[in-house]
């Protein structure tokens, strides 16, 4: 590399420094609900193990000891060593998707929903997200994918790999279902299909798609279906965990139902929900899937132990959603996303602090971690400009009286 080019570089890191942009990995240590930062003991309000399951010392002992009693050519391998279609698949993970799907099964089951699914696991939500859009839309149909402006960013990468000649894409207004209407509406007959992308629970809002309206609009048009990124929801909404969908009872006119195991389930990997048909088109489309090593078996064991506990933790989601809502109800209306996202009550653990300038923010993380809080500044581009925030991420291993002294310091 020439010394044009380092010095081209050096000076972008330096615009962004100057933006307050600049990124830094952290130098870390994890204890429990802490974090070792500078050789600070900082209380973690900024990771997505919504459940606090990802510092539980005493879980993690009982699956080592499950371990422990197994046969020795049982112990699952610490590595898949090659993709799923050569030698990467195993029982482990075979048995996961197994589980996944008859944990959906038995929530429609319970609702009354007549719906069935498939499951496919991916090595993570990342992967997911950019493989699912191209694969399913290789298909050589006039489509138009429609999804909403504040999709996560492994979406936006997945819609661009999907342009072609048959392939548009528009993005409508957050959460804003009169604009998406209107693209729906301007879809000529010549469109076959419509493919509407929305997260459950925002990532940074913090707030819900509306996936009861969102399932009128596709019972008014056969083109369309739906795909629901449930990342942020998995694990903490529905009666057993499964998401939004499960709660607002829409699970069975989903048509790619996706949740991840890196934040509520405290391991790694993701999943999509479909029919068998779709399954079988993807495993032969996907090029993550197809071109990745396979995630070690020792992984999808963790993720089936998690699994097997998700159904019973009412109490822990009970105790998060009270924790939200206090830290919530307590951000001054001027903190708040805007005025037309709030809604009364609990939305999610994520609760945004919004203080708009990139500098500001920076400033108000370095106060609340002097008070012992590990918070961070959440900028552009990761967020729209001038919405530069403090994420608060609230998780069951918190107390009410942690929640109580962080508002003190708000």
């Amino acid at each position: 590399m020439t010394a044009f080019i380092i010095n081209r570089l050096q000076a972008s890191l330096d615009a962004l420094v100057a933006a307050k942009q600049y990124r830094q990995i952290p130098n870390l240590q994890h204890h429990e609900r802490y974090v070792i930062s500078e050789d600070k003991r900082l209380l973690n309000i900024a990771s997505n193990d919504y459940l606090g399951l990802g510092g539980d010392k005493q879980l993690q002992s009982e699956f080592l000891n499950q371990l422990s009693q197994l046969p020795v050519d049982n112990v699952p391998r610490m590595s898949a060593t090659s993709s799923r279609l050569l030698t990467g698949n195993d029982t482990q993970l075979q048995a996961l998707e197994s589980e996944l799907q008859s944990w959906y099964q038995n929530a429609v089951d319970k609702q009354n929903l007549a719906s069935s699914k498939s499951v496919l696991v991916f090595n993570s939500g990342y992967h997911a997200n950019i493989g699912l859009l191209p694969a399913l839309t290789a298909l050589p149909i006039k489509t138009i994918i429609l999804a909403d402006k504040l999709v996560h960013a492994s979406i936006i990468d997945g819609i661009r790999l999907s342009q072609s000649k048959l392939v548009s894409y528009h993005r409508y207004r957050h959460n804003d279902y009169e604009h998406l209407a209107k693209f729906i509406e301007q879809a000529d007959s010549s469109v076959e299909r419509i493919i509407i992308v929305t997260e459950s629970i925002f990532s940074m809002d913090g707030d819900r798609a509306d996936l009861a309206q969102l399932v009128q609009l596709k019972a008014k048009d056969t083109r369309i279906e739906l795909y629901i990124d449930e990342a942020h929801a998995i694990g903490i909404l529905g009666d057993t965990g499964l998401g939004l969908a499960e709660e607002t009872q829409t699970l069975a006119d989903i048509d790619y139902l996706v949740g991840t195991f890196g934040k509520a389930f405290a391991s790694i990997g993701a999943y999509i929900m479909c029919d068998e048909v779709v399954k079988q088109w993807l495993i032969n489309q996907m090029r993550p899937l197809i071109f990745s090593t396979a995630l070690p078996p020792i992984n999808h064991a963790w993720t089936r132990f998690i699994l097997a506990k998700m159904p019973s933790l009412t109490e822990q989601r009970l105790h998060l959603a009270q924790l939200s809502t206090t830290l919530s109800d307590a951000i001054p209306e001027r903190y708040r996303v805007s005025s037309t996202q709030q809604k009364a009550g609990y939305n999610s653990p994520i609760v945004p602090y919004i203080l708009g300038d990139n500098a500001l923010t920076v400033e108000k993380a370095k106060q609340l971690q002097a008070a012992g809080f590990y918070a961070l500044p959440i900028r552009p581009p990761t967020v729209p400009a001038n919405t530069a925030r403090i994420r608060l991420v609230m998780n069951a291993a918190l107390s009410h009286e942690d929640c109580q002294r962080l508002i003190a310091h708000l």
